[in-house]
């Protein structure tokens, strides 16, 4: 009986030690940062700030000559940078834990056309990699699911909460859906040829994508007999409280994808990974599409492509006028953390660094719907934001000293700087 309490006591102990940080609590008191240069968000930059938030809203934001009252604590950021917090589009943080372990796994349902699957309600808030996003300056995150043709419905989320409930910044805000392609590579594997060939089922999948829009939009007209969640959950898209997020890369592919849902009753459709969006802003302009394009580390799908056009595919949209945020939505979760470095690449392809700042934090926020409230450093807006030590695109100076969700002061311990105290301890001792 001693020996099973032990091992109880040792595995709470363990499962104590490797927590997720305890979530800040509310705003109590005024906050002043003096003296950083602040960027703004929106292409805008103060070189010697002042900025003060209290009740969790920024109340001032201008220039430290400025004859003011400063309020509650004041932080001497003189030679530091702030920046609003960096949002994340398009992942499944906090759906997926451990790929190995399909009980950690929620991030692909059942089903090919299941709009109905909300993803709000299996969002691990206590997840450690969505703790991890929190260094690096991420903030918030679009927690979209996975999978088949309609994958189901997202919801946007703050990175430090108790709950699912307490996480929530926008709930239900979008459908997201897979298109079809109308090629594919030959299995060498099943003999077949190595090169691209025209898929024979195009035509196929897109009768069926538009008889279910059609019949959805049927459903929600008159009094169905019996409830269908698929057709019901669908109603957003029709009326605009929701937007569809259509993941589709090839130039004919987004026509198409445009076309089919405009022409069924979609009203906004952002384009999510946009590869060959660049030949066809002007289609994209006349529609009114944003597009999610794909993160900078990439290398050309194509072999005919320009060795560098994941790297200037931003610049490329941005220059025409697109509304253009980056997402890594193809990438493995945990490298969510580098949206900072992939807007800071784009720097080297000739985009103004507020311009790359703005494909993660305005931009993003205007895509998701969330920009009345976070993606800018502006009076009224969330005072959710951070401190770097230095250059927060850049890898050597993307050093954070404060971040705070909605004006909370946040921890910025993870299970990865535990693990690096305990080995520098290990290793400095050994000097």
């Amino acid at each position: 009986m001693k020996k099973i309490i032990y091992i109880l006591a040792l595995v709470c102990a363990t499962s104590l030690t490797h927590a997720q940080q305890t979530p800040a609590p509310a705003q109590t008191e005024a906050i002043t940062i003096e003296g950083a240069t602040a960027h703004l968000g929106n292409g805008k930059v103060i070189e010697n700030s002042l900025l003060m938030f209290e009740g969790g809203k920024i109340t001032f934001v201008g220039d430290a000559k400025m004859r003011i009252a400063r309020k509650g604590t004041i932080i001497n950021a003189t030679g530091k940078h702030v920046y609003p917090g960096i949002i994340a589009p398009a992942k499944s943080l906090g759906l997926v834990e451990v790929d190995a372990v399909r009980a950690s796994d929620d991030q692909d349902e059942l089903g090919d056309m299941i709009p109905h699957i909300r993803s709000l309600i299996a969002y691990n808030a206590e997840s450690k990699v969505v703790e991890s996003m929190r260094p690096n300056g991420v903030l918030i995150g679009q927690i979209a699911p996975q999978g088949g043709r309609i994958s189901g419905t997202s919801s946007i989320v703050q990175f430090d909460a108790w709950n699912w409930e307490d996480a929530a910044v926008k709930v239900d805000d979008g459908i997201h859906m897979n298109w079809p392609n109308s090629f594919k590579q030959g299995r060498w594997w099943m003999g077949e040829e190595r090169g691209y060939k025209p898929n024979d089922k195009y035509a196929e999948e897109l009768d069926e994508i538009t008889s279910f829009f059609k019949n959805s939009m049927a459903y929600g007209k008159a009094a169905a007999p019996e409830m269908n969640l698929a057709f019901k959950a669908m109603a957003g898209l029709f009326d605009g409280s929701q937007k569809l997020y259509i993941y589709t890369d090839g130039e004919k592919e987004i026509i198409d994808a445009v076309t089919l849902a405009k022409a069924n009753g979609v009203k906004e459709i952002v384009i999510v990974g946009g590869y060959q969006a660049y030949k066809i802003t002007d289609f994209l302009k006349e529609n009114n599409i944003a597009v999610l394009i794909n993160f900078t580390h990439n290398n050309p799908n194509f072999e005919d492509d320009d060795y560098d056009l994941p790297y200037k595919n931003p610049k490329l949209l941005f220059d025409a006028g697109i509304l253009v945020g980056i997402q890594n939505a193809s990438a493995a979760n945990f490298q969510t953390r580098n949206l900072p470095f992939y807007a800071g690449q784009t720097v080297g392809q000739g985009l103004d660094k507020e311009a790359a700042l703005q494909l993660i934090t305005g931009n993003n926020a205007k895509i998701l719907g969330i920009d009345a409230d976070y993606g800018t450093l502006e009076v009224g807006k969330s005072a959710t934001l951070f401190i770097s030590e230095g250059d927060a695109l850049d890898t050597r100076s993307n050093q954070l000293s404060h971040a705070y969700i909605d004006g909370r002061n946040l921890s910025l311990e993870t299970h990865q700087t535990e693990l690096w105290k305990r080995y520098m301890g290990k290793y400095e001792g050994q000097k």
